[in-house]
């Protein structure tokens, strides 16, 4: 049995192909977001990537940060062999929106902001206030699970060499 610590440095990358993938999609397949997900309205870009490329013995991080930021650094900088490690997102259901951080090594969520909830006017409804709002994360947390499953599947299927790898090629030389 492999020790946790190699294992994790040893399949890190999946996270990072995960969150390619999952760029890939948002830009160019948005019907299949919606089929794997009943509710989804929107899922997009938020306002920060983090990508890294590692040349020789040195480490090259890049950041693209902004509301209305230009991902083509991005794209170049995947072609050149960088590597998705964060990714923003704001997802969007009926008239609810999340906002929040992906890590692609270990896909952990941060910086998440949930829709609002009502105010807490009384001590009686504290109880519910915490329940709607653990609601709220599952919500993110089922999101990217659902995502994640699919993209494995997808990621030991024979479809993944034959189509997917030379898809997410041409998007990335676009």
């Amino acid at each position: 049995m492999l020790d946790v610590s190699v294992s994790y440095n040893r399949y890190k990358f999946i996270g990072h192909e995960f969150l390619t993938w999952l760029w890939f999609i948002i830009e160019n397949d948005r019907d299949k977001l919606r089929n794997l997900e009943k509710d989804l309205i929107s899922l997009d870009i938020g306002n920060r990537i983090v990508l890294e490329n590692r040349l020789n013995d040195t480490l090259e991080t890049i950041t693209i940060k902004g509301d209305d930021a230009g991902l083509e650094e991005g794209l170049l900088s995947l072609k050149k062999g960088a590597v998705v490690t964060e990714l923003n997102l704001s997802y969007k259901e009926a008239n609810q929106e999340w906002r929040f951080t992906v890590k692609g090594e270990s896909l952990s969520i941060a910086n998440l902001k949930t829709p609002d909830t009502k105010p807490i006017e009384s001590q009686e409804e504290v109880e519910g206030a915490l329940i709607e709002k653990v609601f709220l994360y599952n919500k993110v947390v089922q999101l990217i699970d659902n995502l994640f499953f699919q993209f494995i599947k997808l990621r030991i299927s024979n479809e993944w060499n034959k189509q997917v790898i030379q898809r997410l090629r041409d998007w990335m030389g676009s």
